[in-house]
């Protein structure tokens, strides 16, 4: 094992050394860098892997290459070695902040070489260059330019070296001084604070509980609380102006520096320009680098001797106090996230958070609707008639080559059918219905709390780079209108046409999916006349209920198998449409994998609910599919069977998808340390190395998909399975931790970005709120024997359900003679046609809906015009924010012309408002400005 490291760095006053010359002299053709403590490092220092990395199916064609050390030249100045400041992610001096790192891998030509000497074969004679070695040698100079503009940004650069005989794990750890850092927060207006603030609370449970008196059990103290600061843009003019501004070492926090770095990174060019050779997301697409991240804040697993919760790092704190599995019922606290990940991500859990604190009263609800139904089993006449009925009643065969049989054979069925088809579960469809609407109502009026709070309610994304697969694949270049800079153009009639047939795709993949229906819907069949015809009279009984759940298992597996081929199809298929921005990347993405996965989890779910047993036809005239006889409802009606079915899918995606979550992360993560420890050897890593063995943080994508699918299957079919929320409830408590032990323990730090809302997730949520209305109206309608059960009571004046089982009931038409007199469910007369029944009842199904449907929309708007989209209390909080800005333009006018107070903290920089309105915004603690012990962070 062989460790090296060098040096390359600039001081924070030092001005760069020309490429071209050192000390008015020329210098080789082969140098670059800088001159730090005697320490010049050449270019060919670089660019060695050029002639040193090779794959491996040409390694046994080439001859090892020695590896140039640096050079040293002599400097006049000395710079003394200080002692470190404190802990924490630092250059060899101990002072220079890490701010970024950047990673490459080279392998070695010596095993296959040393493999054909001890074989006692000659070197094969050197052949021409192949286009594997170009391709190295072309990322190599890709390399050495990029990091030849990162100095001359006046980044300062470390290089430190992992290497074995095998492969050498490069590691360019990045740093921007004072002056570059100034420069660029006031480029990119980075909020600076004027004075501190006391933090404001926003959790309603707490406040509430707390007026009530109730001990507030999921209250915590979380230490390093960020305070609140009322801030404005940042001035290098008026730097004396700002708190904290003395100390050059903390003023700006480690996500401002990473954003600082990672956009400089974003704008540096690394080759010609007007090819869009620029920035290292293309960087990592070409495979130039492997990786590229910020370092965590040290390690979170605790110190093993005794500390105070103040001296814990800020990973160290959200392990302790987040995601622990025993903090489970505690709230989340999003302003140490948000200071930690940035706004996107804390945007996610927030409404994660509030999601499944919201799921608790629909759970709780849902479990008395279904404690209701068993406690009145009992008294559920229909059932009843139905077990004491003995030969009464006797049922036409189920298939034509099945006996006939007895409706008494199917009493549990009919007893058990009752818990998913009561008055109770009409009661909580209603209830789901405002639910979903009341809970993305609230939901709005958090999410502009939290924009506030966090200042992003103004925050627009600004004019957004081309993405790198864009920029290599464009077969054109035009000026940017906004920019006025050539870029990369592919013409919007090409990418009409290839949006067009990707979405013929998408409809042969749906139509894909119904074919895997029709098939589950035959091997149901398959399996009920395979049961039937065993002789076993509980697999008789059974045939309907064995056939449904082991369908429901089988659709499963496609659904996920479907899932994966064709979320990889999409990616494809996004990709070759050739989106120019990483927005609208996102956003074509997300419509086709969700337009998909609707189709894909709930088509069977809708095929139970809405068609099954609609087209079975009667006796001598039983409608086919393929040879085979329709489907017709199991004994204890369809409701039971879509029970069923969402159990399986929902609870069992659920299981598979935690499972997974908890195992993948491991796994790669494994992989990526056992490849490392194969280089490192069994020393102690560093911090860019124990971050490198993490796994990449993929995004939030599917995270949201998952929890968009769960809220269908929650408000769409909920009158058929009424304990779907404490299902999703009992899912979301996991979740929220392993996501939270996912960030903190297994990815890399990601790059922290900015967000107000949860973006094209919330527009999806409020469709399937609307669909669940109507949803449940047919439900309740056509599947439930609600409305039939009232219309016999209504028609025949009775009180109670007796005789109602016979109501429903038909004789065989005369024509059929192979079981006379049997009976089948439905309102038909002795020759097949309909009854009036039918259709009284098919009017009073038809006007349910058009009441219910017209009810609910009206009191979902009545709720969405009562309920403000902003709180009165924020409007009030703004105003008084304004009154102050009035006050503090007398002592601060030179600060706050043209850029306005407003909410935020030195923490992120990214904002472009420079409207003259006060903000309030968490931050770090600072030496100018004392602790303050913290109120509970949002619901979680």
């Amino acid at each position: 094992m062989l460790k090296k490291s060098s040096g390359l760095r600039l001081d924070d006053g030092e001005c760069l050394l020309d490429v071209r010359c050192v000390d008015g002299e020329q210098a080789a053709d082969g140098s670059y860098g800088s001159l730090q403590n005697a320490a010049y490092i050449p270019r060919r220092y670089f660019s060695a892997s050029a002639n040193n990395e090779v794959s491996e199916d040409d390694a046994d064609e080439e001859e090892e290459e020695e590896e140039e050390e640096p050079i040293r030249v002599p400097s006049d100045r000395k710079i003394p070695q200080q002692p470190p400041l404190s802990p924490g992610n630092y250059f060899k001096d101990g002072r220079t902040k890490i701010d970024f790192v950047l990673v490459w891998e080279v392998r070695h030509r010596k095993k296959r070489r040393s493999k054909r000497k001890a074989d006692g074969e000659e070197p094969a004679p050197s052949q021409k260059t192949t286009s594997s070695q170009q391709r190295k040698e072309l990322l190599a100079q890709w390399r050495e330019r990029f990091v030849q503009n990162l100095q001359t940004a006046g980044l300062l650069l470390e290089k430190e070296e992992t290497a074995n005989e095998k492969k050498t794990i490069n590691f360019l750890k990045l740093s921007a001084p004072w002056e570059v850092l100034v420069h660029h927060a006031e480029e990119m207006c980075i909020r600076a604070p004027l004075q501190v603030q006391p933090s404001p609370d926003f959790n309603t449970s707490a406040r509430i509980m707390k007026r009530l008196c109730i001990p507030n059990v999921f209250a915590e103290y979380v230490p390093r609380r960020p305070l609140d600061y009322y801030t404005c843009n940042f001035r290098k003019s008026k730097m004396d102006r700002f708190l904290g501004c003395n100390n050059h070492e903390t003023y700006f926090s480690s996500t401002q520096r990473h954003r600082i770095v990672y956009e400089i990174l974003a704008k540096t060019a690394y080759g010609k320009r007007r090819r869009a050779e620029v920035g290292v997301a293309r960087l990592l697409t070409e495979g130039a680098y492997s990786a590229a991240f910020p370092l965590h804040e040290g390690k979170y697993q605790l110190p093993t001797s005794e500390v105070s919760p103040d001296e814990l790092n800020k990973r160290q704190v959200l392990f302790q106090y987040w995601a622990r599995w025993s903090k489970w019922y505690k709230y989340q606290p999003l302003d140490h996230i948000r200071e930690y990940f940035g706004e996107k991500i804390a945007i996610y859990f927030a409404w994660l958070g509030f999601y499944t604190a919201w799921l608790l009263p629909a759970a709780l609800v849902g479990l008395l609707v279904f404690l209701s139904g068993v406690l009145s089993l009992a008294s559920n006449e229909p059932a009843q008639e139905i077990c004491t009925s003995g030969a009464s009643y006797l049922m036409c065969p189920l298939c034509n080559t099945c006996k006939a049989w007895n409706m008494s054979d199917i009493c549990p069925m009919a007893k058990l059918g009752y818990l998913f088809d009561h008055p109770g579960t009409v009661f909580f469809s209603v209830f789901m219905s405002f639910w979903a609407v009341t809970f993305l109502e609230f939901w709005k009026r958090k999410m502009a709390t939290l924009a506030h709070h966090w200042d992003c309610m103004d925050f627009h994304e600004e004019e957004e780079r081309p993405r790198p697969e864009f920029v290599a694949m464009a077969p054109a270049r035009e000026y940017n209108p906004v920019t006025g800079v050539k870029e990369p153009y592919f013409p919007k009639k090409d990418r009409l046409t290839r949006m067009f047939t990707a979405s013929m795709v998408i409809i042969i993949m749906l139509c894909v999916v119904v074919i895997f229906l029709v098939t589950v819907i035959m091997y149901r069949g398959i399996i009920s006349v395979m049961m039937f015809h065993t002789g076993n009279p509980v697999l008789r009984t059974q045939a309907g209920n064995i056939a449904t759940i082991s369908g429901s298992l089988v659709n499963l597996g496609l659904i996920l198998l479907m899932g994966q081929v064709y979320t990889a199809l999409a990616e494809q298929l996004t990709k070759w449409e050739m989106h120019r921005t990483q927005t609208e990347y996102e956003d074509a993405f997300t419509f086709k994998v969700f337009v998909f996965q609707f189709v894909n989890f709930y088509s069977s779910p809708f095929y139970v609910a809405f068609f099954k047993g609609r087209y079975v036809g009667y006796p001598s005239n039983y409608g086919t599919l393929l040879g085979m006889r329709n489907e017709d409802c199991g004994p204890g009606g369809c409701l039971i069977e879509l029970a069923e079915q969402l159990f399986i899918i929902m609870v069992g995606k659920q299981l598979i998808g935690n499972v997974q979550e908890f195992v993948i992360p491991k796994v790669k993560s494994w992989q990526q340390k056992r490849s490392l420890d194969k280089v490192r050897g069994g020393c102690d890593l560093h911090r860019w190395e124990e971050d490198y063995r993490l796994v990449e943080e993929e995004g939030l994508f599917d995270e949201y998909l998952e929890m968009v699918l769960q809220f269908g299957f929650i408000t769409i079919f909920v009158a058929a399975f009424p304990l779907a929320p404490l299902f999703a409830l009992l899912n979301n408590w996991a979740e929220v931790r392993l996501d939270a032990h996912k960030f903190v323990c297994e990815y890399r730090r990601p790059v922290a970005q900015r967000a107000q809302n949860i973006g094209a997730w919330f527009n999806i949520l409020e469709a399937l709120s609307h669909l669940s209305v109507i949803a449940n109206a047919f439900l309740i309608a056509f599947t439930s024997d609600f409305l039939s059960r009232l219309l016999y009571q209504y028609k025949f004046e009775k009180e109670d359900l007796s005789g109602f089982v016979n109501f429903t009931l038909a004789y065989a038409p005369l024509n059929y003679t192979q079981y006379p007199m049997c009976r089948y469910k439905a309102f038909r007369d002795d020759n097949g046609n309909y009854t009036l029944v039918y259709w009284e009842l098919l009017a009073v199904r038809f006007s349910f809906i058009i009441a219910f449907e017209h009810v609910v929309f009206f009191v979902l708007r009545a709720i969405d015009w009562i309920v403000p989209d902003v709180p009165e209390s924020l409007l009030v909080q703004i105003k008084r924010e304004r009154y102050l800005a009035k006050q503090a333009l007398a002592e601060h006018q030179d600060i706050l012309l043209g850029a306005g107070v407003r909410k935020t903290s030195p923490h992120h920089p990214h904002t472009s408002s420079s409207s003259p309105q006060p903000s309030r915004r968490r931050t770090r603690p600072s030496q100018d400005t004392p602790h303050r012990k913290a109120s509970p962070g949002s619901v979680g």
